[in-house]
């Protein structure tokens, strides 16, 4: 028991004292409403509240018996009790007054405050710090609701008095015809698929918007959580439901939404710009090798050739070609050689001709309306000219102009291999081939975030990405970090680690007959893989166990018995102003929403299934109470839950490590999500899972195809929402990288991956001079890493990991700026060194102890077996994601993370049940509990009528002691 609980919860001696006025049965009910009082500011209305721990500590310091009370909370008794507390504690009843100025208190607040709960519980303190007895809880809820309720009927008609009449009036337009190009259901629509008519459509809802001059200032003063939560209310409702609104609220609703919605749509646009111009390219590429190869095929035997035509040559030095050359290689034999020669010309240059050719005749449209639409900027000079050229093409583009003379192009931006295709012959700029070569341009430094584009979010200045009062608050950010801001410290730290690593390995190799190295060829480190190992006897003993005590419990019943354990359905709140279903109802169709969802079935399948509801009740829920932060919410409710139950003597003490990896689902391609796999082949999504080692995952991701693993699993240790602490985290070979292993090192947890190409892994060198003493290292040790580079860079390196811990970037957009081929960035390069150092650290433990890579072994198996689960759990649709909504895709993968955590949890509950009969006391062996997962679905049926009631629920029997 900490300090801070027994502080809490301790009764005085002047307490005992009032107390022992109060008859003697309700002491204990007294002492932890006076308790509860002080801590929270409120007295406790459900006895359930109430820990065990706080019920013991209480009742053991009153030497009472600590069986909780029942006395309702509007018993005359308890009314009685609690104004003597009340009076004890020195508070005084509000007068008329005071609740107005607390009123007036909490409308001013509201807008910094969007969530309810939290609203009433800072009412309380409030309550508390001015010494008032606190009303119930009904009281104050019902209270926050009213300002809650005004406080947005001001706002939304505030928003709508700041709109101009020619925005009314469009705003209206859109709502009455929903389904136009910028109707109100299109206007909530994705980017899609990349194809030119996609690209025009989102420029011209990105022009909509902008054209309504919309007052984005009066969302300054307003919390994040509010303008997503009237944003999802839109998100949720029909341009019908809509209407029905008074005008004041429905135009403000709609306004509110469009102006959140404007830095989406210039993502996607930004989206459809960067991946049209790849298509082009690599559609282009494919096709000029495809006709190199047919052209390369139309030859043969052209040595032979040519070797008839040396000697007939040779045997007649003095004839004419048509007589000597022609009998032996016809004319129309050496045009084909000739053909296949200029096949083989430039490549870049053919792919360019190709590019032009399909731009001008189709992508080339889109041209104005990118530019009319997005504004672009950068805080490089160093891309001056190509900001120059953005405009020059506009200009141009006004013009009509097809050639104009080269001097006219900004200096620096046409790139030398784009050259000869920019500028003919005559010396005229190619207008067209020039735009071109900018879009080609802008897309790479986009990518690099060297260019950013005015009101977007993901592809805005990257200097917001970073904390912007790092030089005020260096300090706090260095010790939330928990590194030395003294920049040789660091280096001289990691340095000495690294020495005495390498000198550890050095030793113990010649003793290890598993790690074997070899002095030629590129592969020298060889190591003696894991034999597999059978399945413990015991283990199948307890499957079968669960099985015959729990036969074919239902996959929708594990999830029911999860939410009425765990409350995780309170996390669902609806969108609306007001909730119409009692609770019973709504919980029972959330239900049947989730596992519609988490196992792909799908909405109207579960309706069928389930008599009584209908397809159209189903999906009123999922739109007005599923989103992709509820579900996280959810999952992490179970999580918690899963964590808190186990017993340590069968899944042993809590652990800091957890498993990380990624696994491929179908999903349909009209989007810009989906993307052909390249190692997987096919087109889908990937969902990137963070697993500990007991099969609880604790965060997970719905990533492209292409995206970096290495900035999913950094975003995962950062981002998870459970109580979990992550010390160290496996990965494979994608989830690594030289910046990923210094930026995990700076974030304070260590990066443990299995290296699919460990044989060609290379140890860098703290100094030149210990190359010496390491004679048994000889053949896998490269360069002295630069320590200069490292400390010249160190504060640089800590700004970029502070933005993410504290948010204000997403791993991916810090990641982004240090591509591979962004090579010069000095960040880049310090970055790299230390990756280069803890890389080595982690490898040198890796070839010296074989506990250590079974470990990582093992951890990664547990996310393996999670994947495998995945295809049992998402079993509808033939497991693809049937949606071109990214919305919809990542609320598909976080439903299935839910209902996947649900069923672990209802397992451990299970296996526990088992273990706890004395029948089994003893039968596993050590080596059966090491192997024991509760991820295990031989018990479970994940088909059938979906029915849900509420009152029936799992007997578990006894838990494990």
């Amino acid at each position: 028991m900490d300090s801070g609980f027994a502080e809490n919860w301790r009764v005085s001696f002047d307490d005992l004292r009032f107390l022992a006025e109060l008859p003697r049965n309700v002491w204990l009910e007294a002492a932890l409403q006076l308790c509860h009082l002080r801590l929270h500011g409120r007295f406790v209305e459900d006895w359930l509240d109430v820990s065990g721990d706080a019920l013991s500590y209480v009742a053991s310091q009153m030497e009472l018996q600590d069986k909780r009370p029942s006395r309702a909370f509007s018993d005359r008794t308890g009314r009685r009790y609690r104004q003597a507390i009340a009076e004890h504690c020195g508070l005084s009843r509000m007068s008329a007054r005071d609740q107005a100025e607390f009123q007036a208190w909490l409308a001013d607040i509201c807008p910094q405050v969007a969530f309810r709960g939290e609203l009433v519980d800072r009412g309380f303190d409030r309550l508390r710090q001015q010494g008032f007895i606190p009303p119930s809880e009904g009281s104050v809820l019902r209270l926050v609701r009213s300002v809650r309720r005004g406080f947005l009927d001001r706002f939304l008609a505030s928003v709508t008095d700041r709109l101009c009449v020619a925005a009314v009036m469009s705003l209206e337009k859109s709502l009455a015809e929903p389904r136009e190009t910028t109707g109100f259901g299109k206007l909530k629509d994705d980017a899609g698929a990349a194809s030119l008519e996609k690209v025009l459509a989102a420029a011209a809802r990105l022009a909509f918007i902008q054209d309504q001059d919309l007052p984005f200032d009066v969302l300054d003063g307003l919390a994040p959580e509010w303008i997503k939560k009237l944003a999802r209310r839109v998100e949720g409702e029909t341009a019908t439901e809509m209407r029905r609104h008074d005008r004041p609220r429905r135009l403000g609703l709609f306004a509110v939404y469009l102006m959140t919605r404007r830095s989406q749509m210039i993502d996607g646009l930004v989206d459809l710009l960067i991946e049209v111009v790849h298509r082009l390219g690599t559609k282009s590429r494919r096709k000029v090798i495809s006709r190199i190869a047919a052209d390369i095929e139309k030859v043969h035997g052209k040595e032979r050739l040519l070797v008839d035509i040396a000697m007939a040559a040779i045997d007649d030095p003095d004839g004419r070609v048509s007589d000597v050359i022609y009998p032996v290689a016809a004319a129309a034999k050496l045009k084909a050689v000739i053909d296949e020669h200029r096949a083989k010309g430039t490549l870049d240059r053919r792919v360019q001709t190709v590019m032009r050719a399909s731009y001008a005749s189709h992508y080339r449209r889109m041209l104005p309306s990118l530019l009319s639409a997005l504004e672009f900027r950068s805080n490089n000079t160093a891309w001056r000219p190509l900001m120059e050229a953005l405009q020059l093409i506009i200009r141009l583009t006004r013009e009509g102009r097809r050639f104009v003379p080269a001097s006219t192009a900004p200096t620096g931006s046409i790139p030398a291999k784009w050259r000869e295709t920019v500028i003919d012959a005559k010396g005229r700029l190619n207008v067209i081939s020039f735009e071109l070569c900018v879009l080609t341009q802008l897309r790479e430094r986009i990518r690099a975030k060297e260019i950013w584009i005015e009101g977007a979010d993901r592809y805005r200045n990257p200097d917001d990405d970073l904390p912007r009062d790092f030089p005020e608050r260096r300090a706090t950010y260095y010790a939330q970090l928990n590194l030395t801001q003294d920049a040789r410290d660091f280096t001289m730290t990691v340095k000495a680690q690294m020495e005495e690593e390498l000198l550890n390995l050095n030793a113990a190799l010649p003793h290890d007959d598993k790690v074997r190295l070899r002095w030629r060829g590129e592969n020298r480190i060889s190591i003696t893989p894991f034999a597999p190992a059978p399945e413990p006897a015991g283990l199948a003993a307890l499957k079968s166990e669960v099985a015959r005590r729990w036969p074919m419990t239902g996959l929708l019943d594990t999830l029911k018995e999860a939410a009425l354990d765990t409350g995780f359905l309170n996390a669902f709140e609806t969108s609306a102003s007001r909730e119409a279903l009692p609770s019973g109802i709504r919980d029972q169709r959330l239900l049947l929403c989730l596992y519609g969802l988490g196992t792909n079935a799908g909405l109207k399948r579960v309706a069928a299934g389930m008599p009584g509801v209908s397809h159209d009740e189903l999906l009123h829920i999922r739109r007005r109470y599923i989103d992709p932060a509820s579900l996280r919410a959810a999952a992490a409710r179970v999580a918690d839950a899963t964590l808190a139950i186990r017993n340590p003597v069968v899944w042993g003490e809590a652990g800091t490590a957890c498993g990380a990896d990624s696994t491929k689902f179908g999903a349909w391609d009209r989007n810009l999500m989906t993307e052909w796999h390249a190692r997987y082949g096919g087109r889908g999504v990937m969902i990137y899972w963070h697993v500990e080692r007991q099969a609880t995952c604790i965060y997970s991701q719905l990533k492209r195809c292409s995206s970096s693993e290495v900035a999913a699993m950094i975003e995962g240790v950062l981002r998870h929402c459970t109580d979990m602490e992550i010390q160290r985290q496996y990965v494979d070979s994608h989830g690594q990288s030289a910046v990923g292993f210094a930026f995990c090192h700076l974030l304070g947890f260590e990066l443990a991956p299995r290296l699919k190409a460990i044989a060609r892994q290379k140890l860098a060198l703290p100094s030149a001079g210990l190359r010496g003493r390491l004679p048994n290292l000889l053949p896998i040790l490269s360069g002295v890493v630069d320590w200069d580079e490292i400390e010249q860079q160190y504060d640089e390196m800590v700004k970029y990991t502070a933005a993410m811990r504290n948010g204000t970037a997403d791993p991916e957009a810090i990641l982004r700026r240090f591509a591979r081929t962004d090579v010069m960035h000095p960040t880049y390069k310090a970055l790299a060194e230390l990756g280069r150092v803890i890389k080595t650290i982690f490898l040198c433990r890796y070839l010296r102890s074989e506990v250590y890579r079974r470990e990582i072994h093992e951890g990664l198996n547990v996310v393996e077996n999670w994947n495998s689960a995945n295809g049992f759990v998402f079993f509808g649709k033939g497991g693809e994601i049937a949606s071109n909504r990214v919305a919809d895709q990542e609320i598909s993968a976080h439903a299935l993370h839910l209902l996947q955590a649900s069923l672990v949890y209802v397992n451990t509950r299970m296996i526990q049940s088992v273990l706890a009969d004395n029948a089994w006391a003893g039968r596993l062996s050590e080596r059966d509990y090491r192997g024991l997962s509760p991820l295990i679905y031989l018990h479970i049926n994940p088909y059938g009528r979906f029915e849900v009631d509420l009152a029936k629920r799992i007997y578990f029997g006894a838990m494990a002691a």
